[in-house]
């Protein structure tokens, strides 16, 4: 039987992942939604490329901070006697999915937010340091390299579960080892449009200036 601890663990994950960073900081201190500039989005690519640095960075560090505070409160709720789930890992599981699907329905602003990002790194810390760590790495070169925060986005996370699976060998829990292999299909799913306007050379290249 699912017991109350899971069911409020799984909404307060939601609403902590909910937390609109981009938006409200946007409205707060620029009198701006940022969801309405630029591509859309309301993450912290798009507030550095609408509002510049001094908002993303903040947006940024705080959306990581989110999805693995989401996934910390596990420590608070989770009963080893309980039914359901039956272990810690399955727990962090669903708060993590409850984390970022906040992120991208943020039920404060109208369900519209970002793609989730930087709550999967957060999550991803959380839950796989090593392989997050290492996954930045490649962000970064990505990033680095090509200028793409988009295509540096898909890159660490498709190769993501390669790593934590094969590379570092940890398998001890099926369900962070399905957890890894959503977050390789969701992240590409969730920048369909970036695929396209990378492939038309139409993408727009990371600037750290405000545009003007």
């Amino acid at each position: 039987m699912i017991s109350i601890n899971l069911v409020v663990a799984i909404i307060l994950a939601y609403l902590i992942g909910s937390i609109p960073t981009s938006v409200w900081i946007g409205r707060v201190f620029y009198d701006v939604d940022v969801r309405t500039k630029g591509s859309g989005n309301a993450g912290a690519t798009n507030t550095i490329r609408v509002l510049g640095a001094k908002a993303g960075v903040p947006v940024l560090i705080f959306d990581i901070f989110k999805g693995w505070f989401a996934v910390f409160i596990s420590r608070f709720f989770y009963d080893p006697s309980l039914s359901f789930p039956p272990d810690l890992a399955s727990f962090d599981f669903m708060l993590a999915v409850a984390a970022v699907v906040g992120h991208v329905f943020p039920i404060y602003v109208g369900f519209k937010g970002g793609k989730g990002i930087a709550t999967i790194l957060g999550v991803g810390i959380a839950l796989y340091p090593v392989a997050a760590l290492i996954a930045i790495i490649v962000f970064i070169m990505m990033v680095v390299s090509f200028k793409y925060v988009s295509l540096a986005s898909i890159t660490a996370s498709v190769t993501f579960p390669f790593f934590e699976i094969f590379i570092l060998g940890h398998q001890d829990s099926i369900m962070l080892m399905i957890l890894s292999v959503a977050i390789a299909i969701f992240v590409p799913i969730t920048h369909r449009e970036n695929i396209k306007r990378l492939l038309k050379g139409e993408e727009s290249k990371l600037s750290l200036k405000k545009k003007s």
